[in-house]
C-alpha cells in the first residue's frame, strides 16, 4: 500500500512537471528530504525517483523556456565558484577516484539547487517550496516526538534509512532548522492555501497543527540525545525570540514548553548532555578534536587540501595526531577546511555570509510595508534557519546537504521577487521577464 501511494503522488506530480516545471522541482526536494520511497517495503524502495524528478523537471523547463529567469545574486555566484574551486581540489586530491565520485554526486545537487532557483518566482511558488521542505522533514519531527513522549526519551530517534540524515544528530539539526519556517508558515497560513482547505476554519486548524508540529519537533531534536542539537536549539531559539515580533507569547510558550520537555528526558539524556562541560573524558569529542586537528594540519600542508576522501587511514597517519582513531570530519567547517584548504573554506563560508546579508536587505526593502509583510518574515526567519544549520552544523559533516542550499534558493529568489513587485509599482511598462539584478 505504502508503495502504490508514494508511486501515485510521485506519477501525479511528474506530469504536472512536464507542463509546469516547477512541479518537478517540488518533486526534487520531496524525495530528497523525506526519501518517501525509503518508508516503503516493496517495489518502490529502490526505483529512481530523484532522476526521474530530475528528467520531467529538465523536460518542462524545455517546453517552458520563456518562463525560465536566472535571479542572480552573490549567493549563488559563490556556490558556483565554490563548485569550480571544488572542481581543482578534486584533480588534486590524494585519493582522486572516490573524490571525483563525491564531487560528481554534489554536482548534481548543485545543479538542481541552480534549476529550483530558475523555476521559482511567484509569492505562491516560494511559499509552496517552504511547505515542502517543511512537510518534508516535519513528518519525522511528529513521528520522533510522539515516539519520544512514548518512550519517556529513553530511546533515541532516527531519521529515514539510508540518507544523509538517517543518524540521530543529523536529523536534529534538520528539525532545528525547519521550526523558523514552520513559525513561518504558521503566522502566514492563508497564503497559498485554495479551495478546500481556504475557509477561515480550516486555516485556523491548520495554523494550530504548525504550532503543535513545533513542539513535537522540539521533543524529537531532543528525544535525538545529540548535544550538537542542544546547542543549535539553544541558539536557534535565542535568535528566533530577537527576531520575533511577538516575543510576549514566545516568551510564555518557552517558560511552559522547555520544563516540560526537560522533565520528559531520562537520567541517560542529562549524563549524555554533562559531557559537553566534560569533553576531555569523553571519545567522542575527543576523536572529532582529533580530526579537526588533522583537517587544519591538511590545510596548512596543501593549499588545494586532500580532496573529498580525507577519513582513510593513510591520511591520518600522515596528519593526524591520533592515526588510529579514524573518523570523519563532524563539522561542516572542518570537513571543508580539510578537503578543500583555506581558500575552499572562505568560498563556503562567503556563501552563506552573502546569503545571510542578503536576506537582511530583504527585511530592509520590505520594512513598513504590509503587501510585503510575508516577505519581510520569511527573510527574518531563513535567518534564524541560517543560525541553527551554522551552529549544529558545527558538529556534524553536513556540508553539502541539500536541505541548507534551499534555504539559499528561498533568499534568492525571494529578494528576486521583492525587487520585481517594487520595480513594477514605480515602472508600470516593467516586463518581469527580464528579471532584476543587483
Amino acid at each position: 500500500m505504502r508503495d502504490i501511494l508514494v508511486v501515485l503522488i510521485f506519477t501525479i506530480g511528474a506530469v504536472n512537471a512536464i507542463r509546469r516545471p516547477y512541479y518537478g522541482a517540488l518533486l526534487w526536494v520531496w524525495v530528497g528530504l523525506m526519501n518517501p520511497h525509503r518508508l516503503t517495503y516493496g517495489f518502490a524502495y529502490s526505483l529512481p525517483l530523484a532522476q526521474i524528478a530530475v528528467i520531467v523537471t529538465l523536460l518542462g523547463m524545455l517546453a517552458k523556456s520563456k518562463e525560465i529567469r536566472w535571479p542572480g545574486g552573490g549567493p549563488l555566484h559563490s556556490l558556483l565558484l565554490l563548485m569550480l574551486w571544488m572542481g581543482i581540489t578534486t584533480l588534486a586530491a590524494i585519493h582522486v577516484e572516490p573524490s571525483i565520485e563525491r564531487y560528481v554526486f554534489l554536482s548534481k545537487i548543485v545543479f538542481m539547487t541552480v534549476v529550483i532557483s530558475l523555476v521559482v518566482r511567484t509569492r505562491e511558488e516560494i511559499i509552496g517550496l517552504i511547505w515542502v521542505i517543511v512537510a518534508s522533514m516535519n513528518f519525522y519531527g511528529i513521528k520522533g516526538g510522539i515516539f519520544t513522549i512514548l518512550s519517556g526519551g529513553n530511546h533515541r530517534v532516527w531519521g529515514p534509512p539510508e540518507s544523509v540524515i538517517e543518524g540521530n544528530n543529523e536529523l536534529a539539526v534538520a528539525l532545528v532548522i525547519i521550526v523558523p519556517l514552520m513559525f513561518f508558515l504558521a503566522n502566514h497560513v492563508s497564503i497559498g492555501l485554495s479551495g478546500f482547505l481556504a475557509t477561515e476554519f480550516r486555516k485556523k486548524k491548520i495554523k494550530q497543527a504548525l504550532v503543535f508540529s513545533i513542539a513535537l519537533c522540539g521533543i524529537a531534536a531532543m528525544g535525538s540525545q545529540s548535544r550538537g542539537a542542544l546547542l543549535a536549539i539553544s541558539a536557534m531559539l535565542a535568535v528566533l525570540w530577537w527576531r520575533s515580533d511577538n516575543k510576549l507569547p514566545l516568551t510564555i510558550m518557552f517558560v511552559f514548553m522547555i520544563p516540560v520537555v526537560l522533565m520528559l528526558m531520562p537520567e541517560s539524556w542529562y549524563s549524555r548532555m554533562e559531557t559537553i562541560r566534560t569533553y576531555e573524558e569523553d571519545a567522542s569529542a575527543m576523536g572529532r578534536i582529533n580530526a579537526w586537528t588533522m583537517a587544519f594540519n591538511i590545510a596548512v600542508d596543501r593549499i588545494t587540501g586532500a580532496g573529498f576522501a580525507t577519513a582513510s587511514p593513510d591520511i591520518y597517519a600522515r596528519y593526524a595526531p591520533n592515526p588510529n582513531f579514524v573518523i570523519v570530519a563532524h563539522s561542516i567547517y572542518f570537513q571543508v577546511l580539510g578537503e578543500h584548504g583555506f581558500i575552499g573554506l572562505g568560498l563556503y563560508l562567503l556563501m552563506w555570509l552573502l546569503t545571510y546579508i542578503m536576506a537582511g536587505r530583504i527585511i530592509k526593502l520590505t520594512k513598513g510595508r504590509k503587501d510585503l509583510n510575508w516577505a519581510m518574515m520569511l527573510a527574518s526567519m531563513s535567518k534564524v534557519s541560517l543560525i541553527g544549520f551554522a551552529v549544529g552544523g558545527a558538529f556534524l559533516s553536513l556540508a553539502y546537504w541539500d536541505m541548507p542550499f534551499y534555504l539559499l534558493v528561498v533568499v534568492v529568489v525571494l529578494r528576486s521577487h521583492v525587487q520585481e513587485v517594487i520595480v513594477k509599482e514605480e515602472s508600470p511598462m516593467f516586463d518581469g521577464r527580464q528579471g532584476i539584478r543587483s
